[in-house]
């Protein structure tokens, strides 16, 4: 669930993709770089560690150029190190590449294995450094052909940022896993993850790349190829649920609005008679507002967030997420104690937050806590992005409805239905990735076959 952010034809465009990743920063938290091209050569600052620790301005001084690409990255195949940080960048037989990748390969161990066969050399364990020595080795001649010969081997999620010396490719899987928008910064075009890192630097929002589309631009203007089959777009539902901003809009939608709508439906599937409805900051919010709304509960702040800690479910190591909970939020005695109350969350993944908000509340004086999630059980792992590879860690995977909420010690607990979830977009309802709660996944993969064995 990385970020990327891409600017061609500005001055300053290193100091406005350390904006722009700025603004993507909840999208990953592990590592950040930026490279950029004066027309002639890569200049390249790549760190782990959050932006604005990251890039003092001494460092964005060695950033020269008019192109430029960035990348904040949360792992998810390649361990958290410095190898595997990005935008990768390479010399090769026709000039020097930056790449940065948003999504996950399925097939890239294979292709990895046939290209050491060959005898590729590999410097990281991520997968996204299989398309760089697979535009390395194509026998096309030009850059957009090399890579429409890369991306033809490719399969799962990926959303891409490219720059040559000179030019600067945006390119969305056909299933449209992951967003990626276009904008223009006056004679500026600009590519981002979220529109939200438009707003910070005042660009203005275009579009959206079209799944399978290939933009390129360079000084000719931008140009876009469709060299791939019309896939059933398949949309990740978990970025309304979680990643992404309020304030984005993705794939035509606004965040903000459709967790508030999530959480009008989640209270008409499940209402409880409650003194108030608080959500768990800051994800939580909108959904729980919606649920107010529609319940005619009140809405209370009851737990407060220390925006001076990470976002706990990113965390690569299990030990810091558990901890982290205790740094990160804190119940307000004054509105809990003595209450019924329902706690709304996006999701439970684990369990292990859920459990501690639970005990947190309790302690807090809550007479009853119910715990309302406005996502449907995650039963299923992601492989196209999310952070979930073992079915085993997730507590909905073989637990019921009443198991969990024991192991929460919750008075109740209630999930988002599947259909109910869908139904809130309509006539798009068909055009989203509900894998990790359904079990069903749109591109193939080795093991699927046994998933799918499970469950059905």
């Amino acid at each position: 669930m990385c970020g990327i952010f891409g600017i061609y034809g500005h001055p300053e465009a290193a100091n406005i993709t350390y904006l722009g990743l700025h603004a993507l920063q909840h999208r990953g938290q592990e590592s950040s770089g930026i490279v950029s091209s004066d027309g002639k050569s890569l200049h390249s600052e790549i760190h782990m560690g959050l932006v604005a620790d990251i890039f003092s301005q001494e460092r964005l001084n060695t950033l020269s150029g008019y192109i430029s690409i960035g990348h904040n990255r949360y792992s998810t195949t390649g361990a958290s190190l410095l190898k595997n940080a990005q935008p990768i960048v390479i010399d090769y037989s026709r000039g020097s590449l930056a790449l940065a990748h948003n999504g996950n390969l399925v097939n890239s161990s294979y292709i990895r294995s046939e290209l050491e066969a060959y005898g590729a050399i590999f410097r990281s364990t991520m997968d996204t450094e299989v398309i760089v020595h697979l535009i390395a080795q194509s026998r096309e001649d030009k850059l957009i052909n090399r890579l429409i010969d890369a991306l033809s081997r490719l399969k799962g999620s990926y959303s891409l940022l490219i720059m040559s010396e000179n030019e600067l490719i945006g390119v969305r899987d056909p299933y449209g896993f992951r967003p990626l928008s276009l904008g223009r910064l006056m004679n500026s075009y600009v590519l981002s993850s979220e529109t939200c890192a438009f707003d910070l630097v005042e660009a203005k929002f275009e579009r959206e790349i079209e799944p399978g589309e290939i933009v390129v631009i360079n000084k000719n203007g931008i140009q876009s190829y469709k060299s791939f089959p019309v896939l059933k777009k398949s949309h990740c539902i978990f970025e309304f649920i979680y990643f992404a901003r309020p304030d984005s809009y993705i794939f035509g939608e606004n965040v903000n609005f459709i967790r508030q709508e999530l959480g009008r439906q989640l209270a008409r599937e499940s209402r409880v008679d409650a003194d108030i409805v608080i959500p768990v900051p800051d994800s939580g919010v909108p959904a729980a507002l919606g649920f107010s709304q529609e319940s005619k509960i009140p809405f209370e702040m009851g737990l407060i967030r220390s925006h001076y800690v990470r976002r706990t479910f990113i965390e690569p190591q299990q030990t810091i997420r558990n901890f982290g909970v205790k740094l990160k939020l804190n119940a307000i005695r004054k509105v809990i104690d003595g209450k019924r109350v329902i706690v709304i969350d996006d999701s439970i993944v684990r369990g292990t937050t859920s459990r501690k908000i639970v005990r947190m509340l309790r302690d807090a004086g809550a007479k009853e806590v119910h715990v309302r999630i406005s996502s449907p059980p995650t039963a299923y792992p992601c492989f196209y992005g999310i952070d979930t590879p073992n079915r085993e860690e997730l507590i909905a995977a073989g637990n019921t409805t009443n198991e969990i909420s024991k192991y929460l010690t919750s008075d109740s607990l209630a999930y988002l239905s599947i259909e109910g979830m869908l139904k809130i977009f309509k006539e798009e309802r068909d055009n989203f990735c509900t894998a990790c709660f359904s079990g069903i996944y749109p591109v193939s993969f080795e093991g699927i076959e046994e998933m799918q064995m499970e469950l059905f």
